[in-house]
């Protein structure tokens, strides 16, 4: 398989993951006229745009996943991008001492806390994923790594909402 083919697999399933997160947005705007619509319309405005990043990412997963195994051969780039997938899951944790310590007034930390809990489950999926694909030992081991600190915190989001009911 040449070159301009998987770039071209690759291309339609991004393309197919915008149509499905158009699908899904398109559904829930037939679902949600009424008053209550109109009266919170900012509120569910940005229900939608939830909506559809969550679903553009999850189905985004796939092509993405292709992408990278037809790209094993490049070692520099599994390395590289090893490295900044374990930076990027080392700032939820990091930013979370940071609210701890400064009581949530420091905005900086307190706009990169609210982006790993966003998208921390998105991003443990997709480290768990390069995971599987990565060829070599060294950066198996660091997306790992990335995708069980991104899982953490998953995992501290979710116990501070629905168990102990407070906002981390």
């Amino acid at each position: 398989m040449n070159s301009f083919v998987k770039f071209g697999l690759v291309l339609a399933g991004y393309a197919a993951a915008v149509l499905a997160a158009s699908a899904a947005l398109e559904i829930r705007l037939l679902n949600t006229q009424g008053p209550d619509a109109q009266a919170s319309a900012g509120m569910y405005a940005c229900g939608d745009l939830l909506l559809f990043l969550a679903v553009l990412g999850l189905v985004s997963l796939f092509p993405t996943g292709l992408a990278l195994y037809f790209l094993r051969h490049c070692e520099r780039l599994w390395t590289v991008f090893s490295l900044a997938s374990l930076t990027l899951a080392l700032i939820g944790p990091v930013a979370a001492a940071v609210l701890q310590s400064q009581r949530g007034d420091w905005l900086i930390a307190s706009l990169l806390w609210l982006g790993q809990v966003l998208g921390a489950p998105l991003l443990a999926l997709g480290f768990l994923v390069g995971t599987f694909l990565a060829p070599t030992r060294r950066t198996r081991w660091l997306l790992l790594a990335s995708a069980l600190i991104e899982g953490l915190v998953s995992a501290y989001v979710f116990l501070c909402l629905f168990v102990l009911q407070h906002w981390p």
